[in-house]
């Protein structure tokens, strides 16, 4: 499984010929992120002007002119003792 590059709010320019006219309706927002296929990221997008979604896969966007508008956070591991799991917030049932 590929990780996205893209996430959810994201705005991205699709290469020339991807179905819009011209380079000004080629701009569309990430509505969600779909599970990969065939090898390839899988994305549902909405362009403002459009009451639909469509669906494209990594190839279809421009990655020099697309931008993303999320920032990544890297993963920390736990600092040395501590848990992930906190006893005090776990309840039992009676």
């Amino acid at each position: 499984m590929r990780v996205a590059r893209y996430a959810i709010g994201d705005r991205v320019v699709l290469k020339s010929g991807s179905g819009m006219r011209t380079a000004a309706e080629a701009v569309c927002r990430i509505s969600a992120v779909l599970p990969a296929a065939y090898g390839q990221n899988q994305y549902r997008v909405r362009y403002e002007n459009e009451t639909f979604d469509r669906r494209i896969v990594d190839t279809d966007i421009d990655p020099e002119r697309s931008e993303r508008a999320t920032k990544r956070e890297e993963a920390t591991a736990p600092g040395k003792g501590s848990s992930w799991l906190n006893p005090a917030s776990m309840k039992i049932g009676k």
